[in-house]
């Protein structure tokens, strides 16, 4: 009598789905500057905050325009942004190519004759400025965006990543300037900042545009539409 062959275990359940994550609404900017120092800084938190900038904007399928270096703050949000598959242009002057580019460079790398060249070019291809911590050339870079947006040469949104409180002076001293009448309180919103990556870009995503037209005249103001990023909208007379 032939014995029974047991039957084969049935299968295991399939795997619960995992919930679908929301995909995030396609960005306002197609290209976004950063500023930034050439050196990494003395805090972890400084290079930590470049890497998730540079992962904020790969989120939102946003290519990077920066200052072309591969060391430093430079060299790490334009790695991350690489490395996510977006588009990185950097634009550096010919006489910083061997100061500020070790060993391969990061995307495409457009050389300029110099320091002019170099900051039009990037506010000509991008859509928005980010400022991440830096020196001198970081802050001559955000406060002639600012001084351009003040004076209507440009429509474009300026952002300030504040990490660990580094650009608490910075912002002091600002309104400082208004409080003794140097900056008027409506351009003192050019700046739109906030502590981490995705807090700046979706205050950026929203805000109304920063533009400051100066007016001889007069001055009238208009909230943004979100009422949430502090910036305002500004229409007078030039």
């Amino acid at each position: 009598m032939e014995t029974q062959q047991p039957l084969p275990p049935p299968p295991p359940p399939p795997p619960p789905s995992l919930p679908r994550l929301a995909k995030k609404p396609p960005s306002r900017f197609r290209r976004v500057c950063v500023f930034c120092g050439s050196s990494p800084g003395k805090k972890p938190s400084y290079q930590l905050a470049a890497i998730q900038l540079g992962k904020e904007l790969v989120e939102r399928s946003i290519d990077l325009v920066y200052g072309g270096g591969s060391v430093g703050l430079m060299g790490l949000v334009s790695q991350a942004v690489y490395d996510g598959g977006r588009h990185v242009l950097g634009v550096i002057p010919k006489t910083l190519m061997f100061r500020e580019i070790t060993g391969e460079t990061i995307g495409e790398v457009r050389p300029v004759s110099g320091m002019h060249q170099r900051k039009a070019e990037m506010a000509r291809q991008a859509d928005a400025f980010i400022a991440l911590p830096g020196g001198y050339g970081t802050l001559e870079e955000l406060l002639e965006v600012i001084t351009w947006a003040q004076l209507g040469i440009h429509e474009k949104p300026v952002g300030l990543l504040n990490v660990d409180g580094y650009y608490n002076s910075l912002l002091c001293f600002i309104d400082k300037a208004v409080d003794e009448g140097f900056i008027t309180p409506t351009a003192r919103h050019i700046i739109v900042s906030a502590t981490s990556a995705h807090e700046l870009m979706s205050k950026l995503e929203v805000c109304g545009r920063p533009l400051l037209l100066e007016s001889y005249n007069k001055v009238v103001t208009f909230p943004c539409e979100s009422g949430t990023c502090g910036c305002t909208l500004l229409r007078g007379k030039l």
